[in-house]
Parts: C-alpha cells; structure tokens; sequence
C-alpha cells in the first residue's frame, strides 16, 4: 500500500494523497513495531493513525468540489500533524504521546464537521442524506475519543483505553462503513444494493450500543452496561450484513423481474 501511494504521489502529490500515504506508512510502521515484539497496546495508536489519516484524506478529496480556502486546507494539516505526532511520540511518552493523539482526533473531527461535503448533503433525501447522518455521527465518535485521549490519555490496557479505542474504531470507522457501503458494495461484488430506510437500524444500534459500552467504561457503578453495550456491538453488525444481504438479495430480484419483463414484451 505505501509502495502505491508513492506512485500516486508522483502523479499526482495532491495534499489528499499525501495524508492518505501518510496513513498507509503509519500502518507499516505499526506492523514493523509489532512484529519486532512492541505490545499491541504500544503500536495500537500507528493504527488509529492509518484509519483516520485514510478515512480524511478521503474525505479531503471530496471536499474539493467546495474549494477549500489556504486557511481551511491549513487547519487539516494541523490536525494530521498532530494525528502522526502523537502516534510517534506514544512509543517514548506514552501519555503525553496519547494526549496529542487525542488532540489531533479532536481537531480532525472538527474539521471534518466544520467542511465535510456531508453537511450540506444532510439536507436531501434517500441515500444521500443516509449516507451524510452516518458520516456525521463518525465525526462526532472521533471527537468523543479525542476528548477522552486528552482528558484520561489512556496509554496502557483498562477501561479508558477501551472506551477510546471503541469510540475510534467502531464509533468513527465504523460509521464510516456504514456510510459507504451502499456505493462500495455494488461497486466491488458487482451486485445491486438498493438503499432502503431500515439501514438506520443498525446506525441507530451503533450509537445506542456504544453508549453503553462507554458509560460502563467511564462509570464505576454502571461498569455492567459495558458488558451490555458489547453484545449490542455484535448485534448491531450482525444487522448491518441482514440489512445489506436482504437489500441485495431484493435488488438481484427486482433486476431478474424486469429482465424477464423486457424480454416477454
């Protein structure tokens, strides 16, 4: 993956390229580490790094149709700089490193909320306003594990450290995932995916399930709901593949019945 992000950047050394290649050498980088003996939870943060770094570099080159000004384009380089800042720095000064990790997800969440593309598309219809509210309630998770990261700077296994790795895995990319996967899916199996409304459910069940999960983490007396907010965490992707199987399965039949029309008229 760096080895065509290089190439990519030779063509075409745009600043969306360069953070997404950036996000693609933090996640070599924290393979390397891995593999030379570093603990899963001292490499952890090179992997948020290459998600958030992928996933808004993404968002950037979307964000294009909008014309960033110098100003906007600069703000997003600040919160990328402190994204790989304090992926490098948690090997050394774990809770400082952290710390200024969280800072970086805050302000790339800001960001993101501020000049996505999903702000103004919130205000259709269908799929596009579907795919606008789950980009916009990732945005709000990574900001959610940004303020944990530099409240608690949960560097070492325990409760904090889980309420900020599922705040940014499966709040932000998750989400993420969601968003996109009526257009990806279609575009990489090859089959029909007709939007439908019930792909709110399992939107809906992510929220509510990390919640949860995240007021038993923070909350002593509660710690019983993380229990809970775990099951819904499985339940909620359990839903998306039902939600995204049916709706293939109904548009394969839906193009099978009009094929069979047009050829009996």
């Amino acid at each position: 993956m760096v080895a065509i992000f290089v190439v990519i950047c030779r063509r075409e050394p745009a600043l969306f390229a360069l953070t997404m290649a950036a996000g693609a050498l933090a996640w070599c980088a924290g393979n390397v580490l891995w593999l030379a003996g570093f603990a899963i939870y001292r490499v952890v943060f090179w992997w948020m790094a290459f998600l958030v770094l992928t996933i808004a570099g993404e968002r950037l080159e979307l964000n294009r149709v909008l014309r960033p000004t110098p100003l906007v384009r600069a703000a997003f380089v600040a919160a990328a700089a402190l994204v790989g800042a304090g992926a490098v720095l948690s090997l050394r000064v774990e809770s400082v490193g952290v710390r200024i990790l969280g800072g970086g997800l805050l302000a790339t969440a800001t960001w993101l909320a501020r000049n996505d593309v999903a702000r103004r598309t919130v205000r259709q219809r269908g799929l596009t306003r579907f795919m606008a509210v789950a980009l916009l309630g990732g945005y709000v998770w990574l900001a959610i594990g940004g303020v944990l990261g530099i409240a608690l700077a949960p560097a070492a296994p325990g409760v904090r450290y889980d309420a900020m790795l599922h705040a940014v895995f499966l709040g932000f990319v998750l989400s993420m995932v969601f968003a996109h996967a009526p257009v990806i899916f279609p575009a990489i199996l090859g089959v029909p995916l007709r939007y439908r409304p019930a792909f709110y459910a399992h939107v809906a069940l992510l929220h509510a399930s990390l919640s949860l999960r995240l007021t038993g983490d923070l909350v002593d007396d509660l710690a019983r709901w993380r229990v809970w907010g775990g099951l819904l965490n499985a339940a909620c992707l359990a839903l998306f593949v039902l939600n995204t199987a049916s709706a293939t399965i109904a548009s394969t039949d839906r193009r099978r019945a009009a094929a069979l029309g047009s050829r009996s008229a």
